[in-house]
């Protein structure tokens, strides 16, 4: 059973979905004002947050950013849930570190399986052996301790970000399609836009080349690696 946070303040839409949860197996805490997620996140830890865009204090947008730089919570999968279902505004909701973004009005059977696709996601990839440390160049990943450092700099992934790493660095000089990722990190169970890859690699680079080059090589309409070709 997980714990799975409902962060939404249209009551009927947070008792719909608590039911659901609750009916799936799951235990669901309902929070409608933004100003009380963090406390409660860190009070009782949940497995997963569903958290909509527009609440009373705090948008979910900045919750997210902030969960994300929280050491204790920033591992914790975010399902972003809203009205805004613009190309624009799910690219925004992805930058600000969810894992996965839900439009209302939505399908509540497709949501309870985004739910447990994340829930999985905890998990390793499948194709990833457990409890291993990988090592490319100046890149340490620690998979047990869900840690990641350049040298001695200790880079803050959030959960997608660190399973695609993980990934690529499973397999150097592999060559993944957008496809593969896709199916690797989020499985086969929902639908997930290629595009949404290019933001989560956007949001790795960016937070990897802080302290070193860039070896995430984009391979033009087929997928990425990791390798060091035409690094210097």
């Amino acid at each position: 059973m997980a714990k799975i946070m409902v962060v939404e303040d249209e009551q009927a839409i947070s008792l719909l979905i608590k039911y659901n949860v609750e009916k799936n197996g799951h235990e669901a805490i309902c929070i409608a004002h933004g100003n009380k997620v963090l406390a409660e996140a860190e009070k009782n830890p949940p497995d997963l947050i569903l958290l909509d865009w527009m609440l009373p204090g705090i948008s979910g947008l900045e919750l997210c950013k902030i969960i994300r730089h929280n050491p204790d919570l920033k591992n914790i999968p975010i399902i972003m849930l809203t009205a805004k279902g613009q190309e624009e505004d799910k690219i925004a909701g992805l930058s600000a570190g969810a894992d996965d973004y839900v439009t209302k009005p939505f399908s509540v059977p497709e949501l309870m399986a985004r739910i447990q696709t994340n829930l999985r996601r905890i998990q390793s990839s499948p194709s990833i052996k457990k409890n291993k440390e990988y090592i490319f160049q100046d890149i340490v990943l620690k998979q047990q301790e869900k840690k990641v450092f350049r040298g001695e700099n200790y880079i803050p992934l959030a959960p997608t970000e660190f399973r695609i790493l993980q990934l690529l660095m499973s397999q150097p000089g592999t060559v993944f399609s957008r496809q593969d990722l896709l199916r690797e990190i989020w499985g086969n169970s929902v639908y997930v836009e290629a595009r949404t890859i290019d933001v989560h690699i956007r949001r790795l680079r960016k937070s990897l080349n802080e302290f070193g080059p860039d070896y995430i090589r984009t391979i033009r309409s087929t997928g990425y690696s990791i390798d060091d070709h035409d690094v210097e």
